[in-house]
């Protein structure tokens, strides 16, 4: 790696790092085809490990150790070294966890390709925010869902916040965008899945039912934050599943519901 000292955050060799708090600046700045950024050592461990190619790194002097490390195959690689103030003022927040990596994004797969042999697949239906897609991501892995389908109005699985939440495993699990929703429920059909979603609608099975039902492909699909599944979708899932709630409340966070459910359903 290259090691190149950096102390003026308005140096132009920094602009793919700078105001990475600014969601719409980052949408103009890092579309499909073109960057992402990993956060921490951790993560860029786990990007490295799954193919994926650096474009540069920001890092802090005590984090060198660890760069060198993971940096051995990138010789001519760009690595900006810089004061923990002046990474501050070129993202917009402290980099608390010191490593910065601008990655060349991948060429998503189709989704064929991603459920190709797989038994569990979860499905995020316009869920909008980072934290709610990192941690979903987190869960897949954890609890062995094989792969993730994210429809075209869901946040993106590699912005910075959903993979620094992910901890890196949005590269472990399998994941691609669907094209066309709801449609795309007819190609999981195609694919053998039984698409279960998870709603509070009046007439849901439990998630104990389904559970029973053991079913040998399926698909759980979970709406957004505020309003949950859409109609058009629910009009085309085979099963609509709740988790029954206690205590007096009514539903669970989208990432916490997503939880229970790949546990239940593993």
């Amino acid at each position: 790696m290259h090691v190149i000292p950096v102390a003026d955050p308005a140096d132009e060799r920094l602009a793919d790092y700078r105001d990475l708090t600014d969601i719409a600046l980052r949408r103009r700045l890092e579309p499909a085809g073109g960057l992402y950024m990993a956060e921490s050592a951790t993560v860029l461990a786990r990007a490295l490990e799954a193919g994926h190619a650096p474009r540069s790194v920001l890092l802090q002097e005590k984090w060198m150790p660890q760069a060198e490390g993971l940096l051995t195959s990138f010789p001519d690689l760009p690595v900006y070294l810089v004061p923990a103030e002046v990474a501050e003022q070129v993202t917009g927040y402290a980099v608390h966890r010191g490593l910065l990596a601008a990655m060349h994004r991948p060429v998503l797969p189709t989704v064929a390709e991603v459920v190709a042999g797989a038994r569990r697949v979860a499905v995020l239906e316009d869920v909008v925010d980072h934290t709610n897609v990192g941690a979903a991501f987190r869960s897949a892995a954890a609890l062995g869902f094989d792969a993730v389908l994210v429809t075209p109005r869901c946040a993106d699985p590699l912005y910075r916040r959903s993979v620094r939440v992910s901890m890196g495993t949005v590269f472990q699990v399998p994941w691609t965008r669907l094209e066309h929703w709801p449609s795309g429920i007819d190609e999981l059909h195609e694919s053998g899945f039984v698409v279960a979603g998870m709603t509070l609608g009046e007439g849901a099975i439990s998630l104990d039912e389904l559970v029973a039902e053991k079913h040998p492909r399926l698909a759980l699909v979970f709406g957004t934050e505020g309003h949950g599944l859409t109609a058009r979708a629910e009009q085309r899932l085979d099963r609509r599943v709740t988790i029954p709630m206690a205590g007096g409340v009514d539903s669970l966070n989208v990432a916490a519901a997503s939880a229970v459910a790949f546990y239940a359903t593993r």
